[in-house]
């Protein structure tokens, strides 16, 4: 199924904003930080992959994507809810809460 063109520059829009918050995100700058370091210990030793700093800067390096793609996976399920709610015209329970 092929999504207009107006509805793919909406959702690449989202997508853009939602990364770029993600990039800002004062946790995920901490783990960062830590990555970089681990990283920069990389280059001390000749045989790159075998050294302890690989290792460190790999797990730092996977545990901080696991998180940022965490979070785009949930953003983006929030997202799609909402536009299904929207789509469909189904109020949500802060709809209804304040139409009694």
């Amino acid at each position: 199924m092929d999504f207009p063109p107006w509805m793919q520059r909406a959702i690449k829009a989202r997508l853009d904003e939602v990364s770029a918050r993600i990039e800002h995100d004062p946790e995920l700058s901490r783990l960062r930080g830590g990555t970089d370091e681990a990283f920069e210990g990389l280059f001390a030793g000749k045989d790159i992959e075998q050294t302890p700093e690989y290792a460190e800067w790999e797990s730092r390096y996977i545990v901080t994507k696991g998180i940022e793609n965490e979070q785009l996976y949930m953003q983006g399920l929030r997202d799609g809810i909402q536009l299904t709610v929207s789509l469909l015209g189904v109020s949500t329970p802060d709809e209804i809460d304040t139409k009694a």
